[in-house]
């Protein structure tokens, strides 16, 4: 393979993203170890569902099992992440666009969700809370800036995570998000057409005299 070649996609990529549970269920694991019933019930999906997704991840080799813990005559089982639920551009680019429709959809709502939670609690009020927009036009040049800006800040943002994990070492810390979302807006664009003229009203032929 030539160095301008990007390297293959990794299969289990597109099958991990393949359903929207199976991103979230990702997702979760990927910020704490979970068992099927805890994410079931954080999800409000069926624990069989559930629990069909996380073998198939396990399958892929995405998850691994951390632990076992015996309940009321079963044993329930704790998966953590090993793969991260966010991938490098070449894999976005030579993955099918239903794909990846359906992960930056299913990445969409649960930021909706949670941004919605939050405000409706009352919540976006402290200094170290930030929310801004920037928005204007950009060249192929500015795009491509931009997308790596967003790549190198999403992987120092993953390093902070995973530093003030190890410094909690258990305890309780502040329940935190970060959401990057760079992407050429539909809106910015039909707003730009030039609105289309009503048609001209025919007059009504004038009757003979």
């Amino acid at each position: 393979m030539s160095s301008s070649e990007s390297p293959a996609l990794d299969h289990r990529i597109v099958k991990a993203l393949a359903h929207p549970l199976r991103q979230n269920i990702l997702t979760i694991l990927n910020e704490r170890v979970a068992s099927p019933s805890e994410i079931s019930e954080e999800l409000d999906e069926r624990l069989g569902n559930v629990s069909y997704h996380v073998r198939t991840l396990l399958d892929l080799g995405c998850i691994e099992l951390v632990s076992t813990t015996p309940r009321r005559g079963a044993v329930e089982h704790h998966y953590r992440a090993v793969m991260k639920p966010f991938f490098s551009k070449d894999d976005w680019a030579q993955m099918p666009a239903s794909t990846r429709r359906s992960a930056h959809d299913t990445t969409l709502k649960a930021i909706v969700k949670d941004v919605v939670a939050t405000a409706e609690a009352n919540g976006f009020d402290t200094p170290e809370d930030v929310v801004t927009r920037i928005a204007g036009d950009l060249d192929a040049k500015g795009r491509a800036d931009l997308a790596k800006l967003l790549a190198t800040t999403r992987e120092k943002a993953d390093k902070i995570f995973a530093d003030s994990t190890k410094r909690l070492a258990g305890k309780e810390g502040t329940a935190s998000e970060v959401a990057l979302i760079g992407f050429a807006t539909t809106t910015a664009a039909a707003a730009k057409k030039p609105a289309k003229k009503p048609a001209a009203k025919k007059k009504p032929a004038r009757k003979a005299a």
